[in-house]
């Protein structure tokens, strides 16, 4: 998995969850210039990312996984009024989520990008 996070607490703590459902993961970055490289080259199952990080949409981030058909979830203290126009369908989760929430929003995803 890839965490595209730019508070440093916040990747930290959903890095520790993930762990402990299970999942791997690869990186955690807190820029979009960052995730860029990432998303391209290497080989991820999942993404979470947030939409804002300093100031900067991480929408090109979620082109490129779409595009590549991986599946991922925004992560967002603007809920779904934060998203772009091209990403309303996509799921979001509201800050702060719970571990359910975030486990429920994982699932989705993947069911989603696998039919």
């Amino acid at each position: 998995m890839l965490i595209v996070e730019d508070e440093f607490l916040v990747a930290m703590l959903l890095e520790d969850l993930l762990s402990e459902m299970g999942h791997h993961v690869v990186a955690c970055v807190a820029r979009v210039d960052e995730a860029m490289k990432f998303v391209d080259k290497i080989d991820i199952d999942f993404a979470i990312l947030d939409i804002n990080l300093d100031g900067v949409k991480s929408f090109p981030v979620a082109e490129v996984l779409r595009r590549r058909g991986i599946p991922f979830v925004f992560a967002t203290g603007y809920g779904s009024e934060g998203l772009a126009a091209e990403f309303r369908n996509e799921l979001a989760l509201q800050k702060p989520y719970e571990p359910l929430e975030l486990q429920r929003a994982i699932a989705q995803a993947c069911a989603r990008a696998s039919s």
